[in-house]
């Protein structure tokens, strides 16, 4: 669940130059007071979760709302205010059944803050690596239902909005689970608009080792392809288990991306039995 820490992911992360508008739309602006009350202060017991530009802490709202709230780090690093700005201007105006819904924000000369609804089943990632022995394995009906929904959230992304939007970061880690199992895209911190008119979108390279496309890596030229590679990752995930980069598999002399380590398994004709180990062993839980 969201309550664990993740695992450290490895971040491929090229600066770009900083836009400096943003639109924050109608979205509700909370004060740091407010955000630093309902979060103990940015309490380490509260921590959901890491990514590449801060934390996200479980927070309690003075009317009993449980939230998620991004603090992106307090450092300067290259990108940081280009997300902040990004993921409030994407993700309000992006709104779907499958996507995150963006709640509200917090702006000062030194704080820049998200605020999420509080998914409480965490993410695909957590719930296929790291669930407690108490918790049952995500059953297939359940991870049909989570390829499906994702695949609704980034198609309303490439085709519903105008200009189009890219997300850029597409993997497990950034599909969270509401109460009910519905998948819903998140972190729209990568994501940027695209023109109508454009193929493509050239930018800083950003994204996790293991999703990004190899022709945006090579050009640093983004587009819906780029999040079709990384869906398909994700989908891989989902039937195996795996992580999609995965220093540990060298143990067994296996491939450390998941992509490779599929293909040289069904090379050898042991995906299968691969695959199956793993689900067997997720059941015996």
């Amino acid at each position: 669940m969201w309550r664990r820490r993740k695992p450290e992911e490895h971040f491929f992360d090229v600066p770009a130059e900083e836009d400096p508008e943003v639109h924050l739309g109608q979205l509700k602006k909370f004060s740091l007071r407010e955000l630093q009350v309902a979060s103990d202060n940015f309490n380490n017991k509260n921590i959901l979760g890491r990514g590449g530009f801060g934390k996200v802490y479980k927070g309690r709202l003075a009317d009993g709302t449980l939230v998620a709230v991004k603090r992106l780090k307090e450092e300067r690093t290259p990108g940081g205010e280009l997300q902040f700005q990004t993921e409030v201007e994407m993700i309000s105006m992006a709104v779907h059944r499958n996507l995150l819904r963006l709640r509200g924000f917090c702006m000062t000369p030194t704080e820049r803050l998200l605020v999420y609804p509080y998914m409480a089943n965490g993410s695909v990632a957590s719930r296929l690596r790291e669930r407690q022995p108490s918790e049952p394995p995500l059953d297939w009906d359940t991870r049909r239902r989570i390829a499906l929904g994702s695949a609704r959230g980034l198609s309303y992304l490439h085709d519903h909005c105008d200009p189009k939007i890219i997300h850029r970061d597409v993997k497990a880690a950034n599909i969270l689970l509401d109460e009910d199992f519905e998948a819903v895209v998140g972190d729209f911190g990568l994501a940027k608009l695209m023109d109508y008119k454009d193929t493509h979108v050239t930018t800083a390279v950003r994204g996790t080792i293991g999703h990004i496309a190899p022709e945006y890596l090579s050009t640093g030229k983004s587009s819906e392809k780029t999040d079709v590679f990384g869906y398909g990752i994700t989908l891989l995930e989902l039937i195996t288990g795996q992580r999609a980069f995965d220093l540990a598999r060298l143990a067994n002399d296996d491939d450390v991306m998941l992509l490779d380590w599929v293909n040289t398994s069904s090379q050898e004709h042991s995906f299968e039995f691969q695959f199956q180990k793993y689900f067997s062993h997720s059941q015996n839980y």
